[in-house]
């Protein structure tokens, strides 16, 4: 592959035999004589470079080439990923994630404790012998008002117990009022267990329970009770979203869903 120059800087008549087995050439220095051997080992090969450059080119260019495609290839990747939103694949983990972060979701259980006159269908119900039970409220028969019917009513008062347990829960001007909103627990997920689509519809099914808020929340809403619900999605220009509220054409809305919830076996 290379090609080399040796300059003498004598005629061949200048070589002659000095020793047996070796040939010695006439050095410029006078009475100085270098065998040839020595010579060889001393004197610099010089490759032609312009045949080595040529034979390199080809190599370069491709391996510049190559680096200038993965460039491209690269930039071209880097470009396409914020075109492509999380949002637009329906898997489980989004479905958890989406209802979990809803408004509807998030938003506490309020129980309503109605104090003053009340039907007796009303002082039955399971939530207001657990108040009774807890010596939170006490009760006495009272002539039924127009449109509780039928009787007996029931006029009902906090028992002192009741209004130190209430109090530290609602605003202290709401203490006098006939009807008390008290925040008594929060929804926690359970999971997501089944995706159901169809186009840009989906239905998720999903397992979620309460977690009480306080010693009322703890009095009527059990954490080891788990329920079962359907929720609709839909999926947007910008992806899947929970179906908040009614609307034409679409799954069960999330508020409906925990309406229609059914206890897991």
């Amino acid at each position: 592959m290379f090609s080399f120059g040796l300059v003498w800087g004598r005629t061949h008549s200048s070589v002659r035999r000095a020793k047996p087995g070796a040939v010695e050439v006439e050095s410029t220095r006078p009475m100085q004589k270098t065998p040839i051997l020595a010579l060889f080992r001393t004197t610099r090969l010089v490759p032609h470079f312009s045949r080595v450059l040529d034979a390199r080119k080809p190599a370069l260019s491709l391996s510049k080439g190559g680096d200038f495609r993965k460039i491209i290839a690269l930039t071209t990747l880097l470009l396409m990923l914020p075109s492509c939103s999380p949002r637009d694949y329906l898997t489980r983990r989004l479905a958890a994630d989406l209802i979990s972060a809803s408004d509807t979701f998030k938003t506490p259980q309020q129980f309503v404790l109605q104090t003053g006159v009340i039907s007796n269908k009303d002082y039955i119900s399971p939530e207001y012998l657990v108040l009774q039970h807890h010596g939170w409220i006490s009760a006495t028969t009272t002539p039924c008002s127009p449109g509780l019917v039928p009787p007996p009513c029931w006029d009902v008062l906090l028992t002192p117990a009741g209004v130190d347990t209430v109090r530290a829960l609602i605003p202290a001007d709401a203490v006098t009022r006939p009807a008390l909103s008290i925040p008594v627990a929060k929804r926690e997920l359970v999971g997501v267990t089944g995706i159901s689509k169809q186009g840009n519809l989906a239905d998720i099914d999903f397992t979620w329970r309460w977690i009480p808020l306080n010693e009322i929340g703890a009095a009527l809403y059990s954490r080891d009770l788990q329920y079962n619900s359907t929720v609709g999605f839909r999926d947007y220009d910008d992806g899947w979203r929970v179906i908040a509220h009614n609307a034409p054409r679409t799954g069960q809305p999330l508020d409906d869903a925990f309406k229609t919830a059914e206890p897991a076996q």
